[in-house]
């Protein structure tokens, strides 16, 4: 999180995500597109599960300079105008090499954000020195702090559900987890999930694979931080596969029954469109999970840009349920056929009773013609 990021601007976070992989043995590379695709597959033959997060948050991109200081930024993301004001700190972002070993190295220059009138999204970005060929522009926030049970940070979008699939991968591995998983970290989604459109639509997965998305969250009713992880039903745009959110609750429910600490909810997060909706449009079996975000997008109270914040305790929810399915999709159709079963037998129980008591209470059943009258 102590990385900047903007779409198509995700070098430096990627860096950190490799050099992650590399201290602890995981296999990774770079696709065509600049995605990072990581694999952990120690059990031959078994259907894979696919995490999937992006590395980008809303930020600027540099169109040209206009004088030495003064540089045009182009806005990339969902932010409404009104937090759009003059005067908020932004930090200009400039790449230098990356040194051997993959250790970034990224530098910013605090600047002023301007208003261009009669331009959308498109703001002079008025530096405080002179300031050569920067790439990206950020809003100016702290990186990344933990406080009172919560992780603040310029980008928990979505860098909690990039650290949630390392986590969870570093886990298993140490467990020496029988699994077949596979982290998708990609690039763009701020903007249309584009690097994860790149990923489905070049095979770069599996087709079996079950594809699960991860994300943050707007906190909306239903749903409370602190309350654990989010089984994300459906975004704004989108209800994904049943079967594979009945999956991700029975691995819930039995989470819970062996730690009655762990948390987690249900609910429809309807604030945005998200990864799961285009892998499923892609013909993927998805399902997403979440956990709810405070200050969505960098968007505060009264107007105002603020750091973004999460509950720990749900991250590490997360990371326990994506985990635990993990180890659990050898079981999956046998997780899946509980609900199934359960309505079986409880037809089955039920059909004497029904029958038994069909006739209405003078033990008379209704003629045919007004059985079937509206």
């Amino acid at each position: 999180m102590r990385q900047a990021a903007a779409p198509f601007h995700e070098h430096a976070v990627r860096a950190e995500v490799e050099a992650i992989c590399q201290e602890n043995g995981l296999g990774f590379k770079r696709d065509k597109f600049g995605n990072v695709i990581v694999r952990l597959h120690t059990a031959p033959r078994l259907r894979p599960i696919a995490l999937a997060a992006h590395m980008d948050h809303p930020g600027f991109e540099i169109v040209r300079r206009v004088s030495g200081k003064t540089w045009l930024g182009r806005f990339l993301g969902g932010v409404p105008d009104s937090y759009f004001r003059a005067g908020v700190p932004v930090r200009l972002m400039h790449r230098g090499e990356l040194p051997e070993g993959g250790t970034t190295n990224v530098h910013g220059v605090a600047a002023k954000l301007g208003r261009r009138p009669g331009k959308e999204k498109e703001f002079e970005l008025h530096a405080k020195r002179e300031v050569t060929a920067p790439e990206f522009a950020v809003w100016e926030l702290e990186d990344f702090a933990v406080r009172s049970g919560h992780i603040h940070g310029r980008a928990c979008d979505d860098l909690i559900g990039v650290a949630s699939i390392l986590a969870t991968l570093i886990e298993l591995k140490r467990r020496r987890a029988k699994v077949h998983v596979i982290g998708v970290i990609a690039r763009a989604e701020e903007i249309g999930f584009l690097g994860a459109m790149a990923v489905a639509a070049a095979k770069g997965l599996p087709r079996n694979a079950l594809v699960i998305s991860l994300e943050t969250s707007r906190e909306l009713p239903g749903a409370k931080m602190g309350q654990g992880v989010i089984l994300r039903v459906g975004d704004r745009t989108s209800i994904f596969s049943s079967q594979a959110m009945r999956f991700l609750a029975e691995v819930a429910a039995g989470l819970k029954t062996a730690n009655k600490k762990f948390q987690f909810q249900r609910a429809l997060m309807s604030g945005g469109t998200c990864e799961a909706t285009a892998y499923q449009e892609f013909g993927f079996e998805t399902a997403a999970v979440c956990v709810a975000l405070g200050n969505y997008h960098n968007c505060g109270e009264r107007n105002r840009i603020a750091a973004e914040f999460v509950s720990l305790s749900d991250g590490l929810s997360m990371v326990e349920l994506l985990a635990g399915a993990a180890r659990q999709m050898p079981r999956y159709a046998q997780l899946i056929g509980k609900l199934p079963q359960r309505l079986k037998t409880m037809l089955r129980e039920a059909q004497p009773k029904l029958r038994k008591t069909a006739a209405d209470a003078a033990g008379v059943t209704q003629p045919a013609s007004e059985r079937w009258s509206c």
